[in-house]
Formats: C-alpha cells, sequence, structure tokens
C-alpha cells in the first residue's frame, strides 16, 4: 500500500496522455512508488484516466483527468494551470511532447514551477515542424530540463524539434530485474496454464495493441513460419485500440492455431518465463520497457531496427534486428531460433547479462532523484 504522505515533501506533479498500461505510464508509475518518501507525487490525465490510473487510485495516489477536447485545448491548459496552483506543485514532469506543451502552456496561470520534459519514443513519420521548433526555442525557461529515453531519441530531439543539444540528456529506462529470475517451476506451470506443450516454441509479443506496435506484421510473419515451424506459436499479450483489427488479420490469414490474444495480464515476468523467443515489430520505439524484461527473462530478440531498440539489442549477440514492416526476414529470423535451443539460450544469456548491467531500475530512479533534486535547488525549493 502506497504510504500517505505530509504535505511538507515537494509535490511533483506527473502530466501524460492517459494512465493507460504503456511504456510511458508504466515508467511514471513506477517513480512515484518508489521515490514517495522523498516527493508527493500527483498524476494528471489530459485524457482519460486508464488502468493504471486506477490502479493508482486505489493507492493512494491522487489522480486527476482533465478531458481534453480535440485541437489546442485552452480551457484544459487553464485547468492544468489552477490544478497545479491548488496542490502547489514544485515541479513538473511532463510525459512526451503533448503534456509538455500543456505544462508551458498552464504556466501563464500558475508560474512557479520548473518542467522536466521526459521523451519517450517518436511518431512515425518523423518530420520537423517549424512552428514546433520557434516555440521550443523561446518557451522553455533555464530551470526546465529536457530528458530522452535513449540517444536515439536524444537526437531527434535535437534534430527535430530543434532543443539545443547542451539541453538534452539521456536517462535510459531500467526495470526491477529480481522479478525476472531463472525459474524453470514457474516456467512450466504457467506453460500448462498457456496450454502449452512441451515442444512448442512460445513467441511472446508485449506490447499495446497500437498501429506503431504493427501486429499486422506480426500475424503474417506467423502465417510465413507456420509450414516451417508448426510448433512455433506467438502468444499477443496487451490490449489496445487495434485489436479489433488484429483479430481480422488472425482469421484472414488462418493462423488462428498460431497466435494467441492473452489480452491485459499483470503476470508479465511469468508469462516471459513460459516463452521461449521475445518479437517486437514496432515501427517507432524508444527504449521499449518489454524488450529490457525479455532480455532480463533470459530471451533472445527478433525486432525492428527502430529508434533505440539497437542501442538496447546487441546485433547477433542478444538478437536480431530487421526492417520495418519485413515479414520475411522476421520469419527467418525465428525460424533460426525456433529450431536450434543452444542457440536461444546463448543470446539469452547474453541479454540477460546485457540488462543487468545497463537497464536496471535502481539506477534509473536514482538518476531521477538526482534531477529533480538539481532542478529543485536550482529554483530555492527545499526537499528532503
Amino acid at each position: 500500500m502506497y504510504p500517505r504522505q505530509p504535505q511538507a515533501l515537494p509535490t511533483v506533479c506527473q502530466v501524460l496522455h492517459t494512465m493507460v498500461v504503456g511504456g510511458a505510464e508504466v515508467l511514471a508509475a513506477r517513480l512515484a512508488r518508489q521515490l514517495c518518501e522523498s516527493y508527493r507525487f500527483v498524476f494528471v490525465c489530459l485524457d482519460d484516466l486508464g488502468k493504471l490510473g486506477e490502479e493508482l487510485r486505489k493507492d493512494g495516489f491522487p489522480v486527476h483527468v482533465l478531458g481534453r477536447r480535440p485541437g489546442l485545448d485552452w480551457r484544459c491548459a487553464w485547468r492544468l494551470g489552477r490544478l497545479l496552483r491548488r496542490e502547489q506543485v514544485a515541479l513538473i514532469h511532463a510525459h512526451q511532447y503533448t503534456p509538455f506543451l500543456y505544462a508551458l502552456l498552464a504556466r501563464i496561470v500558475y508560474r512557479r514551477p520548473p518542467i522536466l520534459f521526459l521523451e519517450h519514443g517518436r511518431h512515425y513519420p518523423d518530420q520537423p515542424r517549424r512552428k514546433r521548433r520557434i516555440a521550443n526555442r523561446l518557451l522553455p525557461r533555464r530551470s526546465d530540463r529536457i530528458v530522452a529515453v535513449g540517444e536515439a531519441v536524444r537526437q531527434a530531439l535535437i534534430d527535430i524539434e530543434g532543443f539545443p543539444p547542451e539541453r538534452v540528456a539521456r536517462i535510459y529506462n531500467g526495470i526491477d530485474l529480481s522479478a525476472y529470475e531463472d525459474n524453470n517451476l514457474q516456467r512450466q506451470q504457467t506453460r500448462r496454464d498457456l496450454g502449452a506443450e512441451s515442444e512448442d516454441v512460445l513467441i511472446a509479443l508485449v506490447a499495446r495493441l497500437d498501429y506503431l506496435k504493427d501486429h499486422a506484421t506480426a500475424i503474417r510473419t506467423m502465417a510465413r513460419l507456420a509450414p516451417r515451424c508448426p510448433r512455433a506459436k506467438l502468444l499477443l499479450v496487451g490490449e489496445g485500440p487495434q485489436r479489433p483489427h488484429i483479430e481480422e488479420a488472425i482469421r484472414a490469414l488462418n493462423v488462428s492455431t498460431q497466435v494467441q490474444l492473452l489480452g491485459y495480464r499483470r503476470d508479465i515476468p511469468q508469462v516471459l518465463a513460459a516463452a521461449d523467443i521475445f518479437l517486437l515489430t514496432s515501427i517507432s520505439e524508444g527504449i521499449p520497457l518489454t524488450v529490457i524484461e525479455a532480455m532480463a527473462a533470459g530471451l533472445p530478440v527478433v525486432a525492428t531496427r527502430v529508434g533505440g531498440l539497437a542501442e538496447v539489442v546487441e546485433e547477433g549477440r542478444s538478437g536480431w534486428l530487421v526492417p520495418t514492416g519485413d515479414d520475411a526476414a522476421l520469419a527467418e529470423a525465428l525460424e533460426k531460433l525456433a529450431r536450434d535451443p543452444a542457440k536461444r539460450a546463448e543470446m539469452g544469456k547474453q541479454g540477460r547479462t546485457r540488462a543487468l548491467d545497463l537497464f536496471s531500475e535502481s539506477r534509473m530512479v536514482a538518476e531521477y532523484d538526482a534531477l529533480y533534486r538539481r532542478m529543485l535547488d536550482a529554483v530555492g525549493t527545499p526537499h528532503a
């Protein structure tokens, strides 16, 4: 249970589109739970609550929903400014660009807090916008900070958004690695629960059912793979707006026996323990937490070469990266791993070592804690 926080702690307001289950939202929730003894956290969802928002409310965190209207909603920005004043917010942590923009606009009403803009990934196609580049140069204050979750995302903020290089830092995503210890008993039990037989090769794809994750390519990949590796099964974990289209694609390609939709799951470590390979077919990414989780679970990764994935997956050592939309190349990589248990074990071991070295949650949380403290010190706000 989330501990009751004294009002004396500096208040950090995390602003997001929504609190559905996704990489940005999971990171925001984890920061609040890990740092709640040093800061009082409140959450603002511009659009709607989401499942994580419901869980955070049950744990005692204040979660506000503003109900943003389409277009630039000035009334939403005004309500955000009033809320920041009412909550006496000392620091705003805006996840992704639109929440950052509304945080900037909200300072017309409540001028006090510095803003930390955290960019998790980039939309596709990623093209410069002149007005945004001008705003990005003029609106942030000297006390504001900009952080990217990986080097590829950082470079996009510089090249596409026009932020000065010296103002853009990088903090790699991290996860609680202790949840992904090797557990053969857990693996066998979860495989039985999923209806998998001992000869089946389970391929996990954990991602929100969103167009950026390109599940259609994953399904085409399974249609190619099925005749060559009939024991290969794809587990799609997650929910989202693309579910009806994904179900239709499964029917159209006649792969219902090869593709299983598991929906939203809270037992991701158990699902990954049961799997043999991890797949990600995104057309845009930052530093995806699910890939780090898969590597921590000792799984080889087959993914598309987008965003910061090359910073996470070592080509040929912990997995293989292929061009986006290339179901033939994906099927070839999956077939190699499906037919070679020793290769899967070797790549999985390399990936777990890399996850332990670079992507621990304790390292990530410590870096954000230090950044919060520097930002509060810069504006003279006392903290623990």
